[in-house]
């Protein structure tokens, strides 16, 4: 049983999403604290790095099908 064509690049969309909300999330909490610690602003980078990845590994992955 396979997935439709597309639906492994629209899944890696969502993780793109999802790590963008996370980041999202943890600059928040971070800024709420006053910035009392970094490893929240370098979990924010982290996640935000990771979701510029699977993004562009979506839209090569997509290429790739062409």
């Amino acid at each position: 049983m396979t997935d439709g064509p597309g639906r492994g690049r629209v899944s890696l969309y969502w993780v793109a999403l999802g790590l963008t909300a996370a980041a999202g999330v943890c600059l928040a909490v971070s800024a709420r604290g006053f910035l009392e610690s970094t490893r929240l602003l370098w979990v924010s980078a982290a996640c935000s790095a990771l979701a510029i990845v699977v993004a562009v590994a979506s839209v090569v992955w997509l290429a790739r099908d062409r």
